[in-house]
């Protein structure tokens, strides 16, 4: 299984061309990249005049989060419209509360726009643009405000880069200490047409940039999709919920012919030695070998085909041809209306049947991992029925 760093580094090594990245750090708008088909959709790429308007260091932000810039005052209802763009794969323009890495927040306008791939119609990257916004601060008590967003924002910032938790605890503690003081979101800033023209003007520039130094490497990108999503695919909203699950499944597509692998978590590609692109598209019996029992291969498949769950534990293969005792349990999973969508295999290597540091069985974390795929999917399928709703509802 490939590292976290060779992933990123692959994000854009397979794309484009190895001067995509010099070129990139040449141009003066404040951006990042990200890669949703990567587990925690992380920032692959930071521009310089970005790094300098946050204070952080490349190493600090590159395979992080975007949240990792939100504090205690940014207004949800704006991360959810964020959120929603990413999952109906489209641009989006907003003003945000963003903070520092000194902790000093300020008002940004961030503009997103996904990056397609034109091969296959999927989204490959998501470009942010944030543009300050220029406007007179209002009179402050400094001494005060600037003693409670060390502690607090500081905070925010230090669990970020730190993996301590005790650090971490710390502000857990602090957050708790900042609702009950009443903090409250900000009234948010307009920008003005010039700042929303640059950072127009900023996403055009990176996308012409992308296109282009896709172009030697045969594997095009475009702004707009140019096809179909291919059968298969994904949608990116999905791929990054299921990425926050941590234990060992694959998502099987049983619309499609050979029922192939659509999702597999980090967690099976480390037990199987795989790397993901060798295993999406395999049908679910790949891990299987000469010494795998047929008949509960069988079974599998008859509780597929009756769109009933099931528990086995039969002999597989792992990459290297080593074998491992794996307790499958194999249950299929719903969209919202009710409909099989996909069939969810959460995988379990026999001698690890013991009892976690938490006290949970084997069965019981199978079983959550399950419930938590199935949300994922739902709220996805809910999502976008209430979109449909909503347009159909706009157009009376």
């Amino acid at each position: 299984m490939e590292s976290q760093l060779g992933l990123i580094e692959k994000s854009f090594n397979t794309r484009y061309s190895p001067w995509v990245r010099e070129v990139l750090e040449e141009l003066p708008h404040n951006f990042t990249i990200t890669d949703p088909t990567i587990s925690g959709h992380p920032i692959v790429f930071a521009s310089p005049g970005f790094l300098k308007m946050s204070g952080f260091r490349r190493d600090q932000v590159i395979g992080n989060n975007g949240r990792m810039f939100q504090g205690p005052k940014t207004n949800r209802k704006t991360v959810m419209e964020i959120r929603e763009a990413i999952r109906e794969e489209r641009a989006v323009q907003v003003s945000l509360w963003n903070y520092r890495k000194d902790g000093t927040p300020f008002w940004m306008l961030f503009q997103m726009s996904p990056v397609f791939s034109k091969e296959d119609g999927r989204v490959i990257h998501f470009i942010g643009v944030q543009v300050p916004i220029l406007r007179n601060k209002r009179s402050t008590d400094d001494g005060a405000d600037a003693a409670w967003n060390e502690i607090v924002f500081g905070s925010c910032r230090r669990e970020v880069c730190s993996d301590s938790l005790v650090e971490r605890g710390r502000v857990l503690a602090l957050d708790t200490y900042t609702n009950c003081r009443g903090v409250e979101t900000e009234e948010p800033w307009e920008a003005s047409e010039p700042e929303k023209l640059r950072a127009a003007a900023a996403i055009n520039n990176i996308l012409s940039v992308l296109t282009h130094y896709s172009e030697s490497t045969g594997r095009l990108a475009c702004g707009k999709r140019c096809s179909s999503p291919a059968a298969g695919l994904i949608n990116s909203s999905l791929n990054i919920s299921l990425g926050r699950i941590s234990q060992s499944f694959v998502l099987i597509d049983p619309h499609l012919p050979n029922m192939p692998i659509v999702y597999a978590s980090d967690a099976f590609l480390k037990l199987t030695g795989y790397d993901r692109h060798e295993v999406l598209g395999c049908n679910w019996r790949f891990l299987s070998g000469v010494g795998t029992d047929s008949s509960v291969l069988n079974q599998i498949q008859e509780s597929i085909q009756v769109e009933q769950a099931c528990t086995v534990c039969f002999l597989n293969y792992r990459k290297d041809k080593s074998t491992f005792w794996n307790l499958l349990h194999m249950s299929p999973v719903r969209n919202a209306t009710g409909k099989i969508a996909y069939f969810v295999g959460v995988q379990m290597e026999e001698k690890c049947k013991s009892q976690d540091r938490h006290g949970l069985s084997p069965e019981t974390r199978q079983l959550s991992a399950v419930g938590a795929v199935k949300v994922a999917v739902r709220s996805l399928s809910m999502g976008a029925s209430c979109s449909k709703s909503s347009d159909r509802f706009n157009t009376l």
